[in-house]
């Protein structure tokens, strides 16, 4: 379990404008940051982050929360694991409790796995013996001189218990070893994960040693020719890229992006002068991949496979995700079968450059090669050529690239449009095997808050009542596109247009005591008499307003979110303070002034319900509510003269 007081400090040590822009193209607009929405497609910013109050907020998709949410929805994480994402962005120690369950803190499997590195490496620079000779003989075959190897710390694990040994011999414990996937248990014994293998050590975005692969140097029967660590509490195979920390810069500046298949490719590109190059780690190209690219700003995602069949069955499985990056998916086969390290030795750098500019459409490139292996020249042989493209193109089965696919399809084997869309919807989707959530995993059992909340729709703006106008022109155009959430148990469809208005104007009343709770605490005895539509709201504002003076944005986040879970969201939609043509003053009284006018109304409406149905209430019953009403109705005239007056400035 991680502590509240671990979570605010991984809050606080987390510059969100920075961690938003990795991904997201932001301008300031006074005190906040606005950008196009990282979660679906838009053309026009719509997405904001308040530094000040620590949220954000998407008026086109509705959604929005605080900094855990965000990574939760970018890196698609459940919410403990976003806090000990961005703990480990930021270098803090968790100190999760977890009853008699403890385990082995990540931290020191790192610490085991930096050891082992630097191990391995002086084992293949410095050891001596057959193992070491081989490796230095089969890295020196492939152009990885003592240079090479030094720099991206390559090494050799000679097995026979020798790493373990050493590592005992740090201070580090058995179980440290079998979590870091180092060593292992055979019969009562701990014993080397790797043996006799040449080490490709993995890092994180920063830099830090966080898995292995090894590659055998003889093939032998039953011995698989790569070895990876298995996913740990450190590693993900499907959430890093070999080479990510040293290509990120590169990708950035280049918008580009180069995917191999292997770490000899990968290090060869490098070394040639493509830094932006990449590999997937035991592992197909995924969708979480493609992801940790697009935090780069990547607009061409070049896949550089190898010439064999392999290489086309990976091009193929790229295709899935044509519809689910802005990024341009591009692929490049090399001649004769050459793998990126073959061609380069063989050609040299320059030779490349011209392929890689002339990257084709993955799409196009997939479509045709499929295409090729079929005999079209007869009806029957057309409709197997249909059921074969069917199963390629069915991940797309519910894009809008679908048309387009189709009919390029169904033109090529002449048939008819509507036929050939029938059968890519028909056709069953493959699903890649390391993609299956197994049972027991996080995936499979994320919990409900870690999922999209739907965003409900917004107000009928024909509804309105008749001097609504006022509000519409000094107030709506300010205010949240999408609704406010429906008061609690009451569908939002049941609410009248005044009292989904009222929602809205809660929460702008809301957002503002968030973002100023010191200069909102002179309209306290004016909040205090409010009607309140929704009882989360009335909530959150006396846990605001309860706080003491100098209370920062944050904390007054906080203090809302210790009575509804859910603040972050609703704190986060605000609009009218984010005006610039208003004063603070001008912006909260336009706030105040508004809820208000809703606040009245609706009481007004619930007098008037109650005279109705108590006919024969006491006379002094009955006219102290007649009279209320009478002074409410006069301060509902109050406030649209003074609303309509701000309109028709």
């Amino acid at each position: 379990m991680i502590s509240d007081e671990d979570k605010e400090k991984v809050r606080q040590a987390t510059d969100f404008v920075r961690l938003v822009a990795e991904t997201v193209e932001l301008r300031q607009r006074g005190q906040e940051f606005w950008g196009c929405c990282p979660f679906h497609g838009e053309k026009s910013p719509s997405f904001k982050v308040n530094p000040a109050t620590g949220l954000w907020h998407c008026f086109g998709c509705g959604d929005g929360g605080d900094v855990f949410s965000y990574v939760q929805r970018r890196e698609g994480l459940e919410f403990p694991d976003a806090i000990r994402y961005l703990a480990d962005r930021a270098g803090i120690e968790l100190t999760e409790e977890r009853g008699g369950a403890r385990g082995p803190k990540k931290t020191r499997l790192m610490e085991a796995l930096g050891e082992a590195e630097s191990y391995y490496h002086t084992m293949l620079m410095r050891g001596r013996g057959g193992g070491p000779d081989a490796a230095r003989r089969y890295l020196a075959g492939r152009g990885f001189g003592a240079g090479v190897c030094r720099r991206w710390a390559l090494g050799f694990a000679p097995g026979h218990g020798s790493l373990v040994a050493h590592l005992r011999g740090r201070g580090f414990s058995a179980s440290e070893l079998v979590s870091a996937d180092v060593a292992m248990e055979r019969q009562g014994r701990l014993s080397d994960r790797f043996f006799d293998r040449v080490m490709f050590p993995i890092h994180d975005e920063l830099g830090r040693t966080i898995a292995f692969g090894g590659r055998v140097l003889e093939r032998r029967d039953n011995v698989a020719k790569y070895v990876n660590t298995r996913d740990t509490p450190a590693f993900n195979k499907g959430k890093h890229l070999f080479a990510y920390d040293r290509a990120k810069e590169t990708m950035a500046a280049t918008g580009v992006a180069i995917v191999c298949e292997g770490y000899t490719d990968v290090i060869a590109m490098h070394e040639a002068g493509f830094t932006n190059a990449v590999a997937a780690l035991g592992t197909a190209f995924r969708l979480d991949h493609v992801r940790l690219m697009e935090r780069q700003r990547v607009s061409k995602i070049i896949c550089l496979f190898d010439g064999d069949a392999a290489g086309q069955r990976a091009a193929e499985r790229a295709v899935r995700y044509l519809d689910k990056t802005s990024a341009a998916l591009l692929c490049v086969i090399l001649p004769d079968g050459q793998d990126p390290m073959e061609f380069l030795s063989a050609h040299g750098a320059e030779a490349l450059r011209p392929i890689l500019a002339s990257a084709r459409s993955l799409m196009d490139f997939v479509f045709e090669k499929r295409l090729a292996a079929h005999d079209l020249s007869s009806p029957g042989r057309r409709v197997r050529a249909l059921e074969d493209m069917a199963s390629l193109l069915a991940p797309l089965k519910h894009s809008v690239l679908l048309d387009d696919y189709a009919t390029r399809l169904a033109d090529t084997l002449g048939m008819d449009v509507d036929q050939t869309k029938r059968a890519i919807r028909e056709a069953p989707v493959a699903e890649l095997e390391e993609e299956r959530p197994r049972s027991g995993s996080r995936q499979a059992l994320a919990p409900a808050r870690a999922r999209v909340p739907s965003t409900p729709a917004p107000p009928d703006e024909g509804t309105a009542a008749p001097d609504d106008y006022v509000l519409a022109d000094a107030y709506e155009d300010a205010a949240p596109h999408a609704a406010a959430p429906a008061p609690r148990g009451e569908p939002l469809a049941a609410l009248s247009s005044d009292e989904r208005m009222q929602v809205a104007s809660e929460r702008e009343l809301l957002c503002a005591l968030a973002q100023r709770p010191d200069a909102m605490r002179p309209y306290e005895e004016r909040i205090a008499s409010l009607s309140w539509a929704d009882e989360r709201h009335e909530a959150m504002a006396w846990a605001i307003l309860s706080t003491p003076a100098g209370t920062s944005p944050s904390a007054a986040v906080d203090a809302a979110q210790a009575v509804v879970d859910d603040a972050p969201r609703i704190l986060s939609g605000g609009r009218v303070m984010s005006a610039e043509e208003l004063s603070d003053t001008e912006k909260l009284d336009l706030i105040v002034d508004t809820v208000e006018l809703f606040s009245c109304r609706r009481r007004v409406r619930q007098i008037r319900a109650r005279l109705r149905g108590e006919p024969d209430a006491a006379g002094d019953e009955s006219q102290r509510l007649f009279q209320e009403a009478t002074r409410l109705q006069r301060r509902v005239n109050e406030l649209v003269r003074k609303l309509s007056s701000v309109s028709a400035e």
